[in-house]
């Protein structure tokens, strides 16, 4: 019986425990709120490339950490946190160009821009490990 299996209920049965810090989902979520962000804003000459580049470096950062959680050696998983830290780096400067060419969603941005910097905290975190 493995420890994840002696975690069961009172009843005998075995249940998967929780993660207190899932990174998978967390970065996941963030991929969801650049997402519906992005849908929120207006769209003219000087948004969408910068929506494009948001859209893509926001949504990056989980899925470069889907690539590191399945790599098969530990300089692939540490290339893999590298560009995580990267993407959520560059996710930063991208809200920063979106608040700058429409003021009025800069604290909606802010909120972003707090959890890509955490993100790249964490991540720079692990890669120095």
């Amino acid at each position: 019986m493995t420890n994840d299996e002696s975690s069961g209920g009172h009843d005998g049965t075995a249940r998967r425990p929780e993660r207190a810090f899932d990174l998978e989902e967390r970065t996941g979520q963030f991929g969801e709120a650049i997402i519906s962000f992005a849908k929120t804003l207006p769209k003219d000459v000087i948004t969408i490339p910068l929506i494009g580049q948001l859209v893509r470096a926001g949504t990056s950062v989980g899925a470069n950490y889907c690539e590191a959680d399945d790599a098969v050696s530990k300089k692939e998983f540490r290339c893999k946190i590298a560009t995580c830290k990267k993407e959520a780096r560059e996710t930063k400067h991208w809200l920063r160009m979106v608040a700058t060419a429409q003021p009025e969603v800069k604290e909606r941005a802010r909120g972003l821009w707090k959890e890509a910097n955490e993100l790249h905290l964490i991540f720079a975190a692990i890669y120095r490990k």
